[in-house]
């Protein structure tokens, strides 16, 4: 019996006695398994069967991984975090794996993973759809494995592109990555997975994170980070959402009561449960009155371990009610009833070739091309010689590292890359672009790019060279500048010189310097590129498919354009003292595109900026109201090129005497040569709202808004006026 089967029949066993409880009429043994009741009512009825000790037991995960001083306990998948079965209630043994791109512990197969590309290459795609498609891909893979619980749905914004965790997230705006990440959520969960939105909140550096402080206005935090959460949360409906570890205006936000209790809970309505992060915890009874609901692997992280011995004192003691943990423990319970995760013991096996096609898709719809000059892309598939230097693109593509970091089904096909401890190793996935550029090309060659001089040889031999750049970023420290590592810039400049048709391909966390981009003929970013990633490529470049992704942040030109032109304490290994409070208020909710607009600072490339192999044309832009009195654009769009390809027609809105606009929606609309399109693109309510803290609500206030069309945050295409009455527009999780 294979392992999966082995664990699912140990499910179904602990279960035993309530197959018959679907059925209203008949004795149930287990009422709590009774499907046709809601979830609410079946975490009512487990919690009030559950004596203390069981209460106390699933308020805290164990840290799932291999114990140095003995086996793991039976039913644990070496995954991030477990909770024992309760047999006496039918509760299986759950498991939890980190999977922000991909599953990241081998699981009960003892396999590898496929890993999607970057998060920030599906919010580059502008479309939800290929977002929910990468969660289902992943919600699977999990199941599959035996997991219950993702750790996936990272939502914090690109405040600086210097950001070790920015691959893991979806972007500076906060309607395009709460809807980007609602998507996925919502197809992790589709997959009888718990999903959850991390890191809450204003995570948005990796240097001292923690114990700096992230330091906002209020107002401020909730038109920007806290804006991503609320619609991500309201478009996935998430399970859990994972508290961050920083402190927010100098309170931890495990402790934060305003954050998790007042925002999360009350107003918003979220119905599942807060988790820690690993190592997350400073109290027992401080921080479950705050809104946390679970402890995780507060064995190996924290302290101590905070809601076991400790939060039973202060229960002891009357510091924490009865009524407090039975909330805790309804939360996590409910969320378990109302995702399929005690009531769905099948687990079909990970379909690992389909799931690559998924990953290679996400990265051909996100790939952003920001420079073509003579149209020197798509090469040729006959007649034309390439050379291909660096990046190891002859062995696979670069991975972001960190817990997000999957280790590929397909193995490490460039191992012992430092650094290979935490928060190593370094990892590639095993897709090459040179193999899958072989295919569909013609005399395609290969040089490492270690020497430049030698590059210059063997590009200066080819029509056409390609050069692939690489700069490794991962959780838990912030790169100091944004340079590219290892004299690529030398490469670059020598192979540019020896050859003018040159191409550059970018497998980075973000922006990168490019003081070479003058004299190459044609860039690509490709982010991190994922299990798909080299066929994917390929596929670009050579036009199999045409690239569609627009940037979902900004590009600085350089560092002295952002809001804080230096870390203090950046970089991997560094010794100099992170700082203690990290001041947003320079920027407050005017982030990214927002930012550059406020100072009146012109980017390298702009927000939503990205171009393509055709081009496409607008027409008939007019702004009107649906029947909820709600603005929603329209506009034709025609690809007047001769190849397919897809175009983001997107909507910026600017009330009258603001500073700067907001994205407020968008459509990714494909068309083959010579078709159009009418579209027709409803408006974000809460893009044309400020927060009014007094009232405690969203108001958008009545008056005239400009409304307009564009390609980029700063390339419009045209614009109109719409006039709105008052409204208070709100957003609750389901």
């Amino acid at each position: 019996m294979s392992d999966i089967a082995r664990r699912s029949a140990l499910a179904l066993a602990l279960a035993a006695g309530i197959a018959g409880s679907a059925h209203a009429a008949e004795p149930v043994e287990r009422p709590w398994m009774d499907r046709s009741l809601s979830p609410d009512r079946r975490a009512d009825l487990i919690v009030a069967a559950m004596t203390d000790d069981e209460k106390f037991r699933m308020i805290r995960a164990d840290f799932g991984q291999v114990k140095e001083k003995g086996p793991n306990p039976p039913g644990a998948l070496n995954g991030a975090g477990f909770i024992p079965a309760i047999p006496r209630l039918g509760l299986p043994f759950l498991n939890e794996t980190d999977a922000g791109l991909g599953v990241t512990r081998d699981g009960s197969d003892h396999k590898g993973a496929i890993s999607l590309p970057a998060g920030l290459a599906t919010a580059a795609s502008f479309d939800p759809a290929v977002a929910h498609a990468g969660g289902r891909m992943i919600g699977g893979e999990a199941r599959g494995k035996g997991y219950d619980i993702l750790l996936s749905g990272g939502v914090n914004l690109t405040r600086d592109p210097r950001n070790g965790r920015n691959f893991e997230y979806a972007g500076e705006d906060p309607v395009l990555a709460g809807t980007i990440v609602g998507a996925a959520v919502k197809g992790i969960q589709e997959r009888h997975i718990v999903a959850t939105v991390k890191h809450f909140a204003i995570n948005d550096l990796e240097t001292g994170r923690n114990t700096l402080s992230s330091d906002i206005d209020p107002v401020a935090l909730r038109e920007s980070d806290l804006l991503a959460f609320q619609l991500a949360i309201a478009k996935g409906d998430p399970g859990s959402v994972m508290s961050s570890y920083n402190r927010i205006n100098g309170t931890y936000a495990g402790e934060h009561d305003w954050l998790l209790n007042k925002v999360l809970k009350q107003e918003w309505g979220f119905k599942g449960y807060v988790m820690s992060d690993w190592g997350g915890v400073h109290s027992g009874a401080k921080a479950a009155l705050a809104g946390l609901d679970q402890e995780s692997a507060g064995e190996t992280f924290d302290k101590e371990v905070y809601f076991d011995k400790p939060l039973r004192a202060a229960l002891a003691s009357g510091e924490f009610p009865k009524a407090r943990l039975d909330d805790m423990v309804k939360r996590i319970m409910r969320t378990l009833f109302a995702h399929g995760i005690l009531d769905d013991a099948k687990r079909d096996p990970v379909a690992y070739e389909a799931d690559r096609i998924v990953a290679r898709n996400a990265l051909e719809a996100g790939a952003v091309l920001l420079r073509n000059e003579g149209g020197l892309l798509p090469l040729a598939r006959k007649g034309q010689s390439v050379a291909i230097i660096g990046g190891h693109a002859d062995k696979g593509v670069l991975a972001g590292g960190g817990s997000s970091a999957v280790a590929d089904v397909a193995g490490d096909p460039v191992p012992g890359l430092e650094p290979t401890g935490w928060p190593g190793p370094v990892r590639y996935h095993a897709s090459a672009p040179l193999e899958f550029m072989r295919k569909l090309g013609g005399k395609v060659s290969f040089d490492p790019g270690t020497d430049p001089a030698a590059a210059a040889k063997a590009a200066a031999g080819a029509d056409v060279a390609v050069v692939f750049v690489t700069k490794w970023a991962a959780e838990s420290f912030d790169t100091p500048d944004l340079a590219l590592p290892d004299n690529q810039d030398a490469l670059v400049e020598a192979v540019a010189k020896a050859n003018p048709k040159t191409v550059v391909v970018l497998e980075t966390n973000g922006p990168v310097k490019m003081p070479w981009l003058d004299r190459v003929g044609a860039v690509m970013e490709a982010w991190y590129p994922g299990s798909g990633g080299g066929e994917a490529i390929a596929r670009l470049l050579y036009g199999v498919t045409a690239p569609s992704g627009r940037l979902p942040l900004s590009w600085p030109k350089d560092e002295a354009q952002l809001p804080r032109p230096a870390i203090q304490g950046a970089g991997l290994n560094s010794k100099a003292k992170p700082a203690d409070n990290v001041d947003y208020n320079i920027e407050g909710a005017d982030v990214g595109y927002r930012w550059f607009e406020k100072t009146k600072r012109e980017p390298l490339f702009a927000f939503g900026y990205g171009l393509g192999y055709t081009s496409f044309a607008y027409s008939d832009f007019a702004v009107d109201k649906d029947a909820k009195g709600n603005p929603v654009a329209h506009v034709t769009v025609k690809n007047t090129g001769k190849v397919a390809g897809a175009d983001v027609p997107q909507i910026y809105v600017t009330a009258s005497g603001a500073a700067t606009r907001r994205l407020a929606g968008w459509a990714k609309v494909a068309l083959k040569p010579g078709a159009s399109r009418r579209v027709d693109i409803p408006l974000e309510p809460l893009a044309l709202a400020r927060y009014d803290d007094k009232a405690g609500r969203w108001h958008v206030a009545a008056g005239s808004y400009s409304v307009k069309l564009a390609r980029s945050a700063t390339d419009v295409a045209g614009e109109k006026t719409v006039t709105l009455g008052e409204s208070f527009p709100v957003v609750k999780a389901p």
